[in-house]
């Protein structure tokens, strides 16, 4: 299959009813209301074709609110991830073995990826050259399949054969235990970074970070403060035609889909942020602009894939920026009792554990 499908007129499916049939109703007649979780999973199920949306609206003996991701290979069985185990999914929304599941066919990627990019694959291609698609409500899609390459470089990709669709989630009051530790005594916000490795929990902890300094939270001494968000995957603030999904707080300003580099740039010069937040620094572009940031007084708050400090200094733009003692703070977030564990926080000043 190429990304080159055939384009039909899209129209988004009504699975509502389809899924409030499987909420038994209350003794006078009328449905429960859907769990924050199930509607998230509603909302989902819009993405796919016919069958898979049917088998999404239709699973049994699921929680919502662990499910995480949701895997789809061509010639392979629909796979659920969730807090704590990998489901196998049959046509009837069923949980069974491996050969007793739905096996994903070409169609389903084509239909799916025809409503991922409302019928323009050409408008995702700088998503694409990066893995991903980001759909409204900050849900990120990773893409595998073929690379066509133009003179060593990644220009697009076709013949896909997975589509992994990650659920984004908004935990408000999340990073109320360790804010206190993210403060001076001044009030102000210590440049702080967050790693963790994948699908532990750091955008999460971070979009709540965000929220709670922009607003304010007085019982901790901390004063609202303008915010700065370069969105560049479109994850933090879920932008949907220039409207964030997420409440990133009352001062906060975003730019989507930027690239995090020229976006701090831009941001300093037209919004003058107190804080600078962003997801997933890695490249030595967001060093040199992080460097640049610093020097007109900005505070730094982002994330990087690392499962420890010393993970974290085995990649050489984070090592750089610690070396350079760039950030004061250190949140070290893992899986051991689900997402979003906090392993430590870091004086990295004096390397003490707070």
């Amino acid at each position: 299959m190429s990304l080159h499908y055939t384009l039909s007129v899209v129209q988004e499916p009504k699975v509502m009813s389809t899924l409030l049939k499987s909420i038994p109703p209350q003794k006078n007649g009328s449905h429960p209301e859907l769990s924050k979780s199930a509607a998230l999973w509603t909302d989902m199920a819009k993405w796919f074709g016919d069958d898979i949306r049917f088998i999404l609206v239709s699973l049994k003996g699921v929680d919502y609110q662990k499910i995480e991701e949701l895997r789809l290979r061509v010639g392979k069985p629909l796979l659920l991830r969730t807090l704590d185990r990998d489901l196998f999914i049959n046509q009837e929304g069923e949980i069974t073995s491996p050969n007793n599941a739905y096996f994903i066919k070409h169609e389903d990627l084509a239909c799916a990826l025809e409503r991922m990019t409302h019928s323009s694959v050409y408008a995702v291609e700088e998503d694409l050259k990066q893995g991903f698609i980001t759909l409204p409500g900050g849900n990120r899609v990773g893409v595998a399949g073929e690379v066509v390459l133009q003179q060593g470089k990644i220009q697009t990709m076709k013949h896909i054969s997975s589509l992994n669709l990650r659920i984004a989630r908004d935990i408000p009051g999340l990073s109320q235990k360790i804010l206190p530790l993210l403060l001076s005594m001044a009030g102000t916000v210590y440049h702080t970074l967050l790693i963790s490795p994948p699908r532990a929990g750091k955008t999460t902890l971070l979009r709540d970070l965000i929220r709670s300094i922009s607003n304010g939270v007085p019982q901790v001494g901390l004063n609202g403060q303008t915010v700065g968000v370069v969105d560049e995957r479109g994850e933090l603030a879920g932008m949907w035609q220039g409207v964030p999904t997420y409440d990133l707080g009352y001062r906060t300003d975003v730019l989507d889909g930027c690239p995090k580099a020229s976006g701090m740039s831009m941001l300093v010069r037209s919004m003058s942020p107190q804080v600078l937040a962003m997801d997933e620094i890695g490249h030595a572009d967001d060093a040199n602009a992080i460097t640049d940031a610093l020097r007109t007084g900005v505070q730094i708050l982002s994330t990087a894939h690392a499962s420890s400090i010393e993970e974290a200094r085995s990649r050489p733009v984070i090592k750089h920026l610690l070396e350079q003692g760039v950030f004061e703070r250190l949140v070290v977030l893992s899986r051991r009792h689900g997402p979003g564990t906090i392993d430590g926080v870091y004086d990295l000043r004096t390397g003490r554990i707070l």
